[in-house]
């Protein structure tokens, strides 16, 4: 159960959280989004096909990418943030970044309801996280360096994520950060094995949508239908394993797989 808006938000039931990139390299070309009127209609979009959360980007963390200036972050990220707000004013929205000074902005100026950090987290992130007691997304996105990949993943989160309560960070998910500095080999044996991460007793967040472990091991392309029908696949496997929330392109489909998951769950 977290707080958003100041009332209990369960997740409990999976929820699709939808990526609004508000950059020109997202992995979805649905989700390029770089004026006022892309991003209202991709917002209004995935809402209408039943996204829960709208996770807004500005600055690409795709493998490879080179992070734009922080400026240009926030205008992007600003310009996304005011046409949602105002045409969805009761959107759950979420900012994806690992700058302190955009994940502060972003809640001061326009009441971002949760912060997600690919970075791993910083002192000055969880100081403006814990001012504003807002949820947090807290991902593991370093190399695996223990031969068990999952103890490793695990032993990490769990120990960040102590380190955020006591900074008085209420609501903490975890990403183990699937593509993250990561195999295929490594991100396939942290699939299988994601229920281990229940251990922690945080809300588990996955994003495999169109992602290299997908699309290289099925030899196709990021944008293609077939790399779709292997990211809903490996999405029902992570329900399974205990994720909460999915975050996705494609959000018709990730719905589509919750509703199959949750009527084979209410016939076991």
């Amino acid at each position: 159960m977290l707080t958003i808006k100041r009332q209990l938000y369960s997740v409990d039931t999976p929820r699709v959280m939808a990526i609004i990139n508000i950059t020109p390299d997202s992995f979805a070309m649905s989700c390029r989004s770089m004026t006022e009127d892309e991003v209202l209609s991709a917002a209004a979009l995935a809402l209408s096909q039943g996204a829960d959360i709208l996770d807004i980007g500005g600055c690409s963390t795709r493998p490879d990418s080179t992070p734009i200036d922080e400026a240009e972050e926030w205008r992007r990220v600003s310009l996304a943030l005011r046409v949602i707000r105002t045409a969805f004013p009761d959107a759950v929205l979420s900012v994806d970044t690992f700058r302190a000074s955009v994940a502060q902005q972003a809640i001061e100026q326009f009441g971002a309801d949760i912060i997600n950090d690919v970075s791993g987290g910083t002192e000055q992130m969880w100081e403006v996280v814990a001012k504003h007691n807002v949820p947090y997304i807290l991902t593991h996105s370093r190399p695996i360096t223990h031969s068990d990949g999952v103890c490793d993943v695990l032993d990490f989160l769990v120990r960040q994520a102590d380190r955020l309560h006591q900074m008085g960070v209420r609501d903490v998910m975890i990403d183990p950060g699937f593509g993250f500095h990561k195999t295929a080999e490594q991100n396939y044996h942290l699939l299988a094995h994601l229920h281990d991460l229940t251990e922690a007793g945080l809300p588990i967040v996955v994003g495999l949508s169109r992602k290299s472990m997908v699309y290289q091991t099925l030899g196709t392309t990021p944008d293609s239908d077939q790399t779709l029908l292997g990211t809903t696949a490996l999405q029902m496997t992570a329900l399974e394993q205990g994720a909460a929330i999915l975050r996705v392109h494609d959000v018709q489909a990730a719905r589509q797989t919750i509703q199959l998951y949750q009527t084979l769950t209410n016939n076991r």
